[in-house]
């Protein structure tokens, strides 16, 4: 029995999902403050590491009091796999958690190279990816994947056991198909056969968007950690609501409109510190923390056409000045 990661996990309950041009250094830092026990690096491409892309490099460092962090590895190649995990291993030494194999993500883009959910189709390659990986690192490695790939062909739990047996130390489903991308509902009762199926531990995904979600999941079932993805975009106070919910404690107050500006302006100053345009990532995000503010229709139009730190304080300035003319009138 694979137990790298048991204990870990005791501790280690509410995650942060890895999401490509999300889970940046700026996002993960404010999450970890708001009770986040462990984030993931956005989707790393094992191709772009092989070339020495420095812009694919920049994806594992490290954000600013951050001591771990799991790394999420993508390809379909298992000689470049390894090599980037045993390279990814060496740079970050103590600070990475354990590595993660993604073969979860719907995206066109990934699946038409063979990577990401397509590779629940090829489970004998995907088993040697695992294999390979795991005998090239010392630190445990874990594996994402879906439902199924294709629609109505559930194949979780025997794609979970194939992982297992490759040797990895956990396994994350998330409870759609591939081909679902994030239409309907997660089905939580595959999470559960999964759980029943193989002996290490068991990350829950999908549709946890409050404290109450996570209670339910877990309970439902048994999955040892909960991991949290599109409900923490513009709401990083999921992270606090779900541990208090989950240590039947009492649950914080959901955040005023300044509390949301003022975050945001912080999201905007970190994007912004990390140079190379990346400020105008906040764009998105300052649109999820608008979202049913009183006058963000405004806001958003002059959001799309921000690039710069004082660009994006501006908008949030005026918004703020506008809900609070708006509740003075109604004093």
């Amino acid at each position: 029995m694979n137990t790298a990661l048991t204990s870990f996990f005791e501790a280690h309950r509410v995650l942060l999902a890895p999401m490509a041009g999300v889970s940046d250094t700026a996002f993960r830092t404010l999450c970890r403050e708001k009770g986040a026990d462990l984030t993931y690096t956005e989707m790393v491409s094992a191709k772009g590491l092989s070339y020495a892309n420095e812009k694919t490099r920049r994806l594992l460092e490290l954000a600013e009091g951050e001591q771990t962090v799991a790394v999420q590895l993508f390809g379909h190649e298992p000689e470049v796999m390894a090599q980037q995990a045993v390279w990814i291993e060496r740079e970050m030494g103590s600070s990475l958690a354990y590595l993660d194999i993604n073969m979860g993500c719907p995206a066109r883009k990934i699946v038409s190279k063979g990577d990401g959910s397509k590779l629940m189709e090829t489970p004998e390659l995907a088993r040697e990816i695992i294999e390979r990986v795991v005998d090239s690192v010392s630190v445990p490695v874990t594996c994402k994947f879906r439902r199924g790939y294709a629609l109505g062909e559930e194949s979780a739990v025997s794609f979970a056991m194939m992982a297992q047996a490759a040797g990895a130390s956990a396994v994350a489903v998330h409870g759609r198909y591939a081909m679902q991308y994030y239409s309907g509902s997660a089905d939580w009762d595959v999470i559960a056969k999964v759980k029943d199926a193989v002996s290490i531990p068991v990350i829950g995904n999908g549709d946890v968007r409050c404290g109450d979600d996570a209670v339910a999941l877990m309970e439902r079932t048994g999955c040892d950690a909960v991991m949290i993805a599109r409900a923490a975009e513009g709401n990083p106070w999921i992270f606090a609501d779900v541990k208090a919910a989950l240590a039947k404690s009492e649950r914080p107050a959901a955040p005023d409109f300044r509390e949301r500006l003022d975050t945001a302006r912080r999201h905007a100053a970190l994007l912004e510190r990390r140079g190379e345009k990346n400020i105008v990532r906040m764009r998105k995000h300052a649109m999820w923390y608008l979202a049913g503010l009183p006058h963000a229709s405004v806001a958003r139009k002059q959001l799309n056409s921000c690039s710069s730190l004082a660009d994006f304080d501006r908008v949030f300035d005026e918004l703020r000045r506008a809900i609070e003319g708006e509740d003075k009138q109604h004093v």
